[in-house]
């Protein structure tokens, strides 16, 4: 009997999954615990395997598309059984692949037929996490008319992670492109079309205007389904060139980052040898280029001068802006703490904390062998053993419900070149100072190197947000929602305080925390932070 199988959700805010690639194609057999598809959401791309055995009978999302969380994204059964009745309650048969036509592709909709020519392949921008809504074409390495080889890197497309390099996964000759460079598009909308030289496309073009020619005519089940690059997030939708004018009217080949690290340089690229593909200029190009020193003309100067009059004053500066496009994480981040900032009632409660007896303790558990602990790491324990104390802090607002969490999972904010993430430690209550400090580590290091998986990014109970190191005293946070409060840590700071009666050299740290007023209460957030500062100010109690 065939079985349906649904979009999976992979993360607790995964509300939609994108095919990044499948791994079987219509037709094939399907052992239990082999992997089906490669599932993309806004964190990472994972595997997913089936656990039922039988024939792929039906792709319901094709790659580089979305779909919602628990809609249909394949069906598996028996070889030949017809599942009609699953896919459209029985009022029209499937077409499978034995009966799809030999020389022709069609996509219909309500008004009109579409007829892809035989071996031209439409390339539409993809979906590459749950948040995107389009992409942008940072640059494209082939021009119209092009010879397209399997491998070939086609163009550089900007996603809400990271400018992508999108490999093409069929050969022939570009024959449109349908979004320039530094142009955003729709997910889904045309991006280009590759086929043998001549073949006339115009009709796919009108059809594209017309709205009638949609991401299912981008592939066809006769096609071997591509892999995903494990170096490089890809899909089968692609295609590219990268441009900019030199002064010679020929074109430099630059990867994005490349252009921007020169631009912000004051770096002529015409200057710049590439050693990538093609003579590509990356990154490490421009950031090995030494400029040559420049000779300036010596002024000529009179034997004899005679004092002027200064009778105009020369301006100084000029006004001038310049607009840099938004990242795909850009806009994610942006709608994520806007919607928390504007949705939660926010409040913010400040105290400060006497650090001696911290930074003492500190230096003598890094006395010990293999130990090394920062004061985060002490921050990050005081905080779970006060939640343990505190549990109304520790939930989550719904319209119907608050939830209690009984466990504590602390997210830690962590500055990544393109934005923010937060990976969270599980259980943080049961570890010790020692084991948080090794998690932290390690979590941190893979969020800047963007290797973190879903599981490690999402869960959390609360939130620490530290930039302390950077010299911040004070600052206020957004939480990060579901919580219902986030701690914001500043730097220890050597000052005059009042201790004994007597004026003396003190270090203290000052705590913001904010709260979501719908969950947490003033005196609730006031208690918490008082348990919180009496474990920072006694660190001898937290080392159980």
């Amino acid at each position: 009997m065939a079985t349906i199988i649904n979009m999976p959700r992979l993360s607790d805010t995964m509300e939609e999954g994108v095919v990044a690639s499948w791994l079987k194609n219509v037709g094939d057999k399907v052992e239990e615990g082999e992997i089906l598809a490669e599932i993309e959401t806004d964190k990472a791309t994972m595997e997913f395997e089936s656990f039922h055995e039988g024939t792929l009978l039906h792709i319901g999302v094709q790659e580089g598309e979305t779909s919602p969380v628990d809609t249909l994204l394949a069906i598996i059964g028996e070889e030949g059984e017809d599942i009609s009745a699953l896919l459209n309650g029985g009022s029209a048969p499937v077409v499978t692949k034995e009966e799809a036509p030999k020389d022709t592709t069609e996509t219909k909709n309500e008004s009109s037929t579409v007829t892809i020519p035989e071996g031209v392949q439409v390339i539409t921008m993809p979906r590459l996490s749950d948040t995107m809504t389009e992409g942008t074409v940072a640059s494209w390495l082939k021009n119209v008319g092009d010879k397209i080889e399997e491998g070939d890197i086609l163009a550089e497309i900007e996603t809400d992670k990271a400018t992508m390099e999108f490999e093409s996964f069929h050969e022939g000759n570009l024959l449109h492109i349908g979004v320039n460079e530094g142009e955003s598009a729709p997910v889904d909308s045309l991006l280009a079309i590759i086929g043998a030289t001549g073949t006339d496309v115009s009709s796919l073009l009108e059809a594209h205007k017309s709205g009638a020619l949609t991401s299912t005519a981008a592939s066809s089940e006769e096609k071997e389904t591509p892999r995903v690059n494990k170096e490089t997030i890809e899909t089968n939708t692609a295609v590219t060139e990268v441009a900019t004018n030199n002064t010679s009217g020929g074109r430099i080949f630059a990867s994005p980052l490349a252009k921007k690290i020169a631009n912000d340089k004051g770096f002529n690229l015409a200057d710049i040898k590439g050693s990538g593909e093609n003579g590509r200029i990356v990154k490490k190009d421009v950031e090995n280029y030494t400029p040559a020193a420049k000779v300036e003309a010596p002024t000529s100067t009179s034997t004899t001068s005679t004092p002027t009059a200064i009778t105009n004053f020369a301006i100084a500066g000029e006004e001038s802006t310049s607009e840099v496009k938004n990242s795909q994480m850009r806009k994610a981040i942006a709608k994520a703490l806007g919607n928390s900032k504007f949705s939660a009632p926010h409040f913010y409660l400040n105290i400060e904390v006497d650090m001696d007896n911290a930074i003492s303790s500190r230096k003598i558990i890094n006395q010990m062998p293999d130990t090394k602990v920062s004061f985060n790491d002490m921050v990050v324990k005081a905080c779970a053993m006060a939640l343990r104390r505190h549990p109304q802090v520790n939930t989550m607002w719904k319209d119907d419900v608050t939830v209690y969490n009984k466990h504590i999972n602390i997210g830690v904010a962590v500055a990544v070149p393109d934005g923010l993430v937060v990976p969270v430690l599980k259980f943080t209550d049961h570890m010790n100072i020692n084991e948080i400090d090794i998690q932290v580590r390690d979590l941190a290091g893979k969020a800047r190197n963007k290797k973190l998986t879903p599981d490690e990014m999402q869960g959390s109970t609360f939130t620490v947000s530290n930039l302390g190191m950077f010299g911040i005293e004070s600052f206020t946070s957004i939480i990060n929602q579901p919580n219902s409060a986030i701690l914001s840590v500043g730097a220890i700071v050597e000052k005059p305080v009042v201790k004994n009666s007597q004026i003396v050299v003190g270090n203290t740290m000052k705590l913001t925390l904010a709260c979501d007023h719908r969950t947490v209460d003033g005196a609730v957030g006031a208690q918490f932070l008082q348990t919180l500062k009496t474990y920072l100010e006694n660190p001898v109690t937290m080392l159980a």
